[in-house]
């Protein structure tokens, strides 16, 4: 493990043509963060949302954000969010916002990169430790997804250490993922993308499209799928992804599930496997953004590939994922929330064990780009959205 620099970030460039209109409203940038317009006075307090389950209500926590990414709550209710431009701060349910922390590591802001996900350690009330990914600036133009853990000490992070880099870095600026998550046992899962080189997804020899499985310090458990071959990662659990901005554990179950950007359509969800291939770009529903068909494509399924548990075929711009579980509300329990970053919405999946038998959107006329979802301690959903303006709301049953 290397040491960090703690150095400023490096300068944001994002294009609504990062990947192409279509995916840019996505999986990609949406634009450059500048300040809002928006006159706060003329929000309402709380803005009122029909659901399935009955009436709900929205209110704004902070706002202000540029291109908030990831969400995580400090044993004392307070959140921590990632800015993609490379900031990390501290949020109150009262508004409150720190000033970026101290200590981020270093960030390729371009394209689709920056700082992505955050998470907390499964000791944090011992050590303390925070958890980032993030593009990894290389030498020259490269960049690579990463991940580097600290120790929150006030409003900064001390002895910022990486733990995993994911390898070979590109120079291309797409697909870098990336959740974190970590199971019952204490592994950690980092997903990623194929970064825009679709082949690589399919070569096992580099980290590429795959989601890894690593202890909390970065070293490879002796039971990962690929330990001990020469022509593998070891920290790759599973491969054959596109780009993954979701994932969580089923608390029923205790799997991993994540999900992942389709092209122009074929978003899908998955549980992912030891050792499987998940065929992207080999299989896929979805085709080139300009209309034609994914070159390498032999279909929507192949022997020896694993089909999608669930697959829309239009995208929704999935990013964010978060299973309820909280006895706050009932008829959420047994769900699924999904956040969509091209159609603008929130969608819920109901389960039946792992069996998807009902889809719900909500939040449509909000027209705002949910990049990630939560569920908070006190059993509300708090949302990030990353434009037109960068929030972070609450949703909850109506009067609380």
């Amino acid at each position: 493990m290397t040491r960090t620099p703690l150095v400023l970030t490096l300068a944001m460039a994002l294009s609504l043509t990062a990947c192409g209109t279509q995916e840019s409203t996505a999986d990609g940038a949406a634009a450059t963060p500048t300040a809002s317009a928006v006159d706060e006075s003329a929000r309402p307090a709380a803005l009122a949302v029909s659901s399935e389950i009955g009436e709900l209500e929205l209110t704004t926590v902070v706002t202000g954000l540029a291109f908030p990414w990831g969400l995580a709550f400090l044993p004392d209710g307070r959140m921590l969010v990632t800015e993609r431009i490379g900031q990390l701060r501290i949020a109150t349910a009262d508004g409150t916002l720190s000033a970026p922390l101290a200590g981020v590591p270093a960030v390729v802001a371009e394209g689709q990169g920056g700082l992505l996900d955050v998470a907390l350690s499964p000791d944090f009330g011992n050590d303390g430790l925070v958890y980032l990914s993030y593009a990894e600036p290389g030498e020259g133009a490269l960049a690579g997804t990463a991940v580097a853990r600290g120790r929150l000490q006030g409003e900064a992070l001390v002895d910022v250490e990486v733990i995993f880099r994911q390898e070979p870095k590109l120079e291309t600026r797409h697909h870098f993922g990336s959740r974190l998550v970590f199971d019952r046992d204490g592994h950690l899962f980092i997903t990623m993308g194929d970064r825009g080189v679709r082949p690589t997804a399919q070569d096992p020899s580099s980290h590429m499209g795959t989601v890894a499985r690593v202890f909390p310090d970065g070293r490879v458990p002796a039971d990962n799928p690929f330990v001990g071959r020469d022509d593998a990662q070891p920290q790759t659990w599973s491969y054959g992804h596109r780009n993954q901005q979701g994932a969580a554990l089923n608390p029923w179950t205790g799997a991993l599930w994540t999900h992942e950007h389709g092209p122009r359509g074929g978003d899908e969800i998955n549980i992912p496997q030891p050792g499987r291939n998940y065929g992207w770009p080999i299989v896929t529903h979805g085709i080139n953004y300009d209309g034609t068909p994914i070159p390498e494509a032999v279909g929507r399924e192949k022997e020896g590939m694993e089909p999608p548990h669930h697959v829309w075929e239009v995208s929704p711009g999935v990013s964010g994922m978060a299973f309820y579980d909280h006895a706050r509300v009932p008829g959420w329990q047994r769900s699924l929330f999904i956040g969509a970053l091209a159609t603008r919405e929130l969608i819920r999946l109901q389960l039946d064990g792992d069996a998807i038998v009902h889809e719900e959107r909500l939040l449509g006329d909000l027209r705002e780009r949910i990049r990630d979802v939560r569920v908070g301690p006190d059993g509300a959903l708090y949302l990030l959205t990353d434009h037109p303006e960068g929030r972070i709301l609450r949703l909850a049953p109506a009067g609380g």
